[in-house]
């Protein structure tokens, strides 16, 4: 692959998927774009130039779908989770009106792990019976849409994150996979999504979920998705980023939790505490 080609492939993937490919990764993308030159019965990196600026729609979805990192399991990084059982959902449930809807968003889901992770959680927990629950998983991949909609898991991607316990409990095994229990299934509804595109139509949520995607993007990038991110939470709402992520120097709508500094709300919510000085964060 010439500069130049690897030039356009970097400037077409930030402009549709908003993450940034810096000059050394040029062995990440002929490694995710070769098998799919291969695939598509294309003559190399050069081909795929050529189908990309002829504007080949179906092949722009693809490039974007093979350069995204899809990479999650089930109940990844644990504290998230414990806050969720802990405080997150029992404040929700609290707050909730009768007969009202807690909608959780877990944006950039990949194959659904997190959001099924989520549902499991609501049912071990007794929440669902107080409270009703809405869980909507979204991604840019059209691919991870379709297998976090099938549910159907390899036997490597079931244990990862799950005890033998939960993984009795909530999926039956087909030959060599696992599917996830019909009950946690009707729970989720999955669709793509651009994060990048307006997500207003969505309405207001709750709880967001949106782990491990900001390191991709580039500062103003950030910024602006965080800005819209806070808009879509409702006052009391919570946001839950990556561990790495801080949005205190990216966004004035929003800060951390006074007493969970790993978590976000609105700034004007009363539980939220500006930092005096600024907080390690995401570096460019």
């Amino acid at each position: 692959m010439i500069p130049a080609e690897f030039d356009y492939i970097a400037a077409f993937i930030k402009r549709r998927s908003g993450i940034v490919l810096a000059p050394d990764k040029t062995y990440l993308v002929e490694s995710r774009l070769l098998p799919l030159a291969h695939q598509l019965g294309l003559a190399g990196i050069k081909a795929i130039v050529a189908g990309l600026r002829r504007g080949d729609a179906t092949l722009q979805r693809l490039v974007v779908e093979a350069m995204t990192t899809n990479e999650t399991l089930f109940f990844r990084d644990r504290l998230p989770f414990e806050q969720c059982e802990r405080l997150i959902l029992p404040q929700l449930i609290a707050a909730c009106p009768p007969g009202g809807t807690i909608r959780i968003w877990c944006a950039a889901c990949s194959s659904g792990q997190e959001p099924y992770s989520l549902a499991m959680l609501i049912e071990e927990c007794g929440f669902a019976a107080q409270a009703r629950f809405e869980i909507i998983g979204t991604d840019i991949s059209q691919a991870m849409i379709a297998r976090a909609t099938d549910g159907l898991y390899t036997q490597f991607e079931a244990q990862r994150g799950l005890a033998v316990r939960r993984l009795l409990q909530w999926f039956a095994q087909e030959g060599t996979h696992w599917r996830i229990a019909p009950q946690l299934r009707q729970r989720v509804t999955f669709m793509p999504l651009n994060l990048l595109e307006d997500f207003s139509r969505l309405g207001h949520f709750d709880l967001i979920f949106c782990r491990n995607l900001l390191i991709y993007f580039d500062q103003p990038t950030r910024a602006a998705l965080l800005d819209r991110l806070a808009a879509a939470l409702t006052p009391g709402g919570f946001l839950v980023l990556g561990a790495a992520e801080a949005p205190d120097r990216l966004s004035d709508a929003l800060a951390r939790h006074r007493d969970e500094p790993s978590l976000i709300v609105r700034a004007d919510n009363p539980i939220s505490a500006r930092p005096t000085r600024p907080l390690a964060g995401i570096e460019d």
